[in-house]
């Protein structure tokens, strides 16, 4: 069951909570300004005070969720300073923790552009560019672990955890998260 907002949150900080929340649950095109002012105890008309219209309020959101993911690099590097290693395993841990969610409906930002077709849209954009930056992220852990072809293993690692995401969602193979630590391991000699 869903939890609304916090509601000693300003606002603004509810309706981007309740908007997170409906957004995971139901994908950003079901999901209606009403739905998202209602789960936040405020009105619509307070939402589109704050938010000129859902597509800003959809990019608030990616925003904070793309921050997310480079928050979980920055600690794991703070963590981990000596240890890229443990830094790209602590962000599949991270990945992993998220395919065994109940309700896990895939990732986000593959659910959110299988719904925004239009190639020039600000949220597909943002999208893209954190995909890339992640990639650049793994990269540069593959090569400060002094792997031979860094690029191309932080490719097949990009592909193994984006591909268990699509798998966790569709149900096709059991364990999902524990054969990907495993192929992990496998692919990085371990």
């Amino acid at each position: 069951m869903r939890t609304p907002p916090t509601p000693q949150l300003p606002p603004r900080e509810r309706i981007v909570e309740a908007a997170q929340t409906l957004f995971m649950e139901q994908g950003i095109t079901r999901v209606s300004v009403d739905a998202i002012a209602a789960l936040a105890g405020s009105t619509k008309m307070t939402a589109y005070r704050h938010f000129e219209n859902k597509d800003a309020l959809v990019l608030e959101w990616l925003e904070r969720l793309t921050e997310s993911y480079s928050d979980v690099f920055d600690r794991l590097a703070s963590e981990h300073p000596d240890s890229p290693r443990q830094q790209l395993m602590g962000f599949l841990d991270f990945i992993v923790a998220g395919l065994e969610g109940s309700g896990y409906r895939g990732c986000p930002f593959t659910n959110t552009l299988a719904e925004l077709p239009e190639v020039d849209h600000p949220a597909r954009q943002l999208i893209e560019a954190h995909k890339k930056a992640q990639f650049a992220r793994v990269t540069a852990l593959c090569t400060a672990m002094a792997l031979s072809e860094p690029e191309d293993v932080a490719q097949e690692l990009t592909l193994l955890m984006e591909g268990a995401q699509v798998v966790a969602q569709n149900k096709g193979i059991d364990e999902v998260g524990e054969r990907l630590v495993k192929m992990v391991n496998r692919r990085l000699g371990h």
